[in-house]
């Protein structure tokens, strides 16, 4: 129990941390003092730190990943459309990139850690790009049901869908608004609609 906890600690902290100063700043030290342990304890649950942020991404922020495995497998579940089904990938897309992009980016800032992080990703078999295969799955998924259109390009709409949720997250903090012009339910029916137009099976 008490090492169930410890480790709740932990995740707790590093998302804390990577939110406020950034992934290439939070090390491990940082991490386990405002855990309130040491840095072998840390390292007894997490080997690196990039599977400490691989845990944070899957057990703290939105679960993008689940909702696509979860569609791919069963995409007409419920009998609900392709329409709504991009719109909650769509939603739950925005969430994800509104969090994780504040604790990501500041790798961009630092050429050799990025490239040791990215390094470390492939040896975990994850990473950005991950999200878009899945879109893309489930997208074929649906054209083997005959909902999406025969030789439709479904990397490339699930490249349109994200890349507008990614743009979401940091597009608009320059605006004098200093907020996207649309609610996020707004922005996720509109941008799945868009998407659908291109896509979609011919009635």
């Amino acid at each position: 129990m008490e090492q169930k906890l410890a480790r709740v600690r932990i995740i707790d902290a590093a998302h804390q941390l990577m939110l406020t100063i950034g992934l290439a700043r939070a090390t491990t030290k940082e991490i386990a003092r405002a855990a309130g342990c040491s840095e072998a304890a840390l390292y007894k649950h997490f080997p690196s730190k990039e599977e400490l942020f691989v845990a944070v991404l899957k057990e703290r922020l939105p679960k993008l990943n689940p909702l696509l495995r979860r569609l791919t497998a069963d995409p007409g579940a419920g009998e609900r459309t392709v329409e709504e089904n991009l719109t909650d990938i769509a939603r739950e897309a925005a969430l994800f990139y509104a969090q994780s992009f504040p604790i990501a980016a500041s790798l961009y800032a630092e050429p050799r850690l990025k490239n040791r992080h990215d390094a470390a990703m492939r040896e975990l078999g994850t990473g950005p790009h991950m999200p878009i295969r899945g879109v893309a799955g489930y997208l074929r998924s649906e054209q083997a049901a005959g909902r999406v259109r025969p030789g439709a390009d479904t990397y490339a709409a699930a490249s349109l869908l994200l890349g507008a949720c990614v743009q979401r997250a940091f597009a608009y903090d320059a605006t004098e608004e200093g907020r996207p012009p649309q609610s996020l339910d707004e922005f996720a029916a509109s941008v799945a609609r868009t998407v659908l137009h291109g896509i979609g099976a011919q009635a």
